[in-house]
């Protein structure tokens, strides 16, 4: 079975490929130390990954789930993210079209996480991305992982 994750052989085009994501982030403090989490699935291959700052925010925290997933994936594919986060929701899904046609401001104010929102724009733009909100703490296997994932990889 061809693997979606890294190795060091050369990127095979395959657009046909599905995966789906389940994301979250964490935040002890807002702002205050962060961790993030994400499962990702492949036909029967479950991998899960984490990471986390020692300064963050939950909203930094949210985002760099899903940038880091999507980083995993080293063929074009179809990926369903689920997250719990309706600012990466809303903000990848429609907020993002505008913030890039202003020059990444609201308004007159500049995009908050304006390196994080353009990082994860670019991660998108290598796969076809549909995201769905799950409310949080709802018992979903799934989302729980991802939190507890998150939540574990909080860095003190």
């Amino acid at each position: 079975m061809l693997s979606l994750f890294p190795s060091k052989k050369p990127i095979v085009i395959d657009p046909s490929k599905e995966v789906v994501i389940y994301t979250d982030g964490a935040c002890s403090g807002n702002p205050g130390p962060g961790g993030w989490g994400a499962l990702l699935i492949y036909n029967d291959v479950r991998k899960t990954i984490s990471g986390g700052e020692k300064n963050s925010t939950n909203n930094r925290m949210e985002i760099m789930a899903v940038i880091e997933a999507l980083k995993i994936l080293k063929t074009p594919s179809k990926v369903t993210i689920y997250t719990d986060s309706k600012y990466v929701q809303q903000g990848a899904s429609d907020w993002m079209h505008k913030w890039k046609k202003n020059n990444w401001k609201r308004g007159k104010d500049p995009v908050k996480n304006e390196e994080l929102w353009r990082e994860l724009d670019a991660e998108m733009n290598k796969h076809q991305v549909v995201l769905h909100w799950v409310k949080a703490h709802n018992g979903h296997p799934e989302n729980e992982l991802a939190d507890e994932l998150a939540r574990n990889a909080i860095k003190f």
